[in-house]
């Protein structure tokens, strides 16, 4: 029987095997985290970091101006990064639904609900992978405490 078993598990891992349904969730969530990542590197970010009149806008009508553009636009780049980074991609999910959360607020309080949607909508997927990467937070704290 042990044998039968090997054979069994050496036959699924191997390249011409048919993918396991574990398998396919794992390249499922990477490819949501790619998608993720170039949506907020691209079209989140860049229109803050190269001061687009559309960005240039909101930010005044919030009354941050173009610092707290320039610093909400670095923190999604960041997070972008960060979510193609194995051992940051939990992280990255905490820290952009951060940024979803306050980017629904200002949206509530500040713009009447108008795109409130849309924070709540992205919170989802960002919460799934946080919650699914949970375990490169561990090997983050690992890592951080051979160096204190």
């Amino acid at each position: 029987m042990p044998e039968t078993t090997a054979s069994l598990a050496a036959a699924t891992d191997s390249p011409s095997a048919p993918p396991t349904a574990g398998r396919r969730a794992r390249i499922a969530l990477r490819g949501l985290q790619v998608i993720l990542a170039l949506f907020y590197g691209v079209a989140s970010a860049l229109p803050k970091l190269i001061a687009h009149p559309s960005a240039s806008e909101v930010f005044d009508t919030i009354g941050w101006g173009s610092a707290g553009m320039y610093t909400i636009g670095a923190l999604e780049l960041a997070g972008a990064v960060a979510l193609l980074i194995p051992v940051l991609q939990s992280v990255a999910a905490i820290g952009l639904g951060a940024l979803m959360v306050g980017a629904f607020v200002v949206q509530v309080t500040l713009f009447g609900g108008q795109n409130a949607v849309t924070p709540l909508i992205l919170l989802v997927p960002l919460a799934l992978i946080a919650w699914t990467r949970r375990e490169s937070n561990a090997r983050l704290l690992r890592r951080g405490r051979r160096w204190v």
